[in-house]
């Protein structure tokens, strides 16, 4: 069994279990329930990201998405709960911005475009500000919830490594490069593209996330790198 489909068994157990927990806690599926369940979620994304876990309390939660405290309750659990949902919630919609907003490569296009604006759009959808307090705020909260960490590392940075591994399987199939291993080459493709940035983001704060432009010319640069690794001669 190969590490992509091992990647992609477990992400989909965590998602199949965190959707039987919402559907237990939440109760009836009507329009009703399903937006006081996203005021929930987002009033609790805002929250927590301001104040981390220990700082946030459901009062306070209650109070911004206009519901009462009873009805909180109902549809998450607990306050630990409610965390795993938005850290889940959150990691997941990120993800899926990269994959559903960059079009399949057809058969006669530019593979390097193709990889620039895959490389552009997934820079832009990770280094946010949201998306940099929440790695903060996990990582900052690891001794207390090691399996969140998981869930983060899994849903994010391995998802990300297991769909590129999957995309450069059919291209090596279509000798559009040559690739051995395309979980090896999917490795070396998102960190070629988010490390530096990234990194950067991660530690000294918001100010740093790259504006457009730069983003472009590092995607890029790295495209060049990772085609002249991998790309036909």
């Amino acid at each position: 069994m190969s590490q992509g489909f091992w990647v992609f068994s477990e992400i989909d157990g965590l998602m199949a279990k965190s959707a039987a927990a919402k559907k237990m806690a939440g109760g009836s599926d009507s329009p009703r329930s399903a937006r006081k369940r996203k005021a929930i979620l987002d009033a609790a994304t805002e929250i927590f990201l301001k104040g981390g876990y220990l700082g946030t309390n459901m009062d306070e939660i209650a109070a911004l998405s206009e519901v009462s405290k009873q009805t909180v309750y109902k549809h998450f659990a607990s306050k630990e709960a409610l965390f795993i949902a938005v850290v889940s919630s959150m990691t997941d919609e990120t993800g899926d911005i990269v994959r559903s907003e960059v079009a399949e490569l057809d058969g006669s296009g530019d593979v390097a475009e193709y990889l620039r604006n895959y490389a552009y759009r997934q820079l832009t959808a990770v280094l946010t500000p949201h998306v940099m307090q929440l790695r903060r705020l996990v990582i900052g909260e690891v001794s207390r919830f090691p399996d969140l960490a998981k869930v983060l590392y899994e849903r994010g940075p391995m998802r990300a490594v297991a769909a590129l591994a999957a995309l450069f399987e059919h291209l090596a199939d279509r000798r559009v490069l040559v690739i051995e291993d395309p979980w090896v080459a999917a490795s070396h493709f998102n960190w070629l593209i988010m490390a530096d940035p990234l990194n950067r983001a991660m530690l000294l704060g918001d100010a740093a996330i790259p504006k457009q432009a730069e983003l472009r010319r590092h995607a890029a640069e790295a495209v060049r790198i990772f085609l002249a690794a991998y790309g036909r001669k």
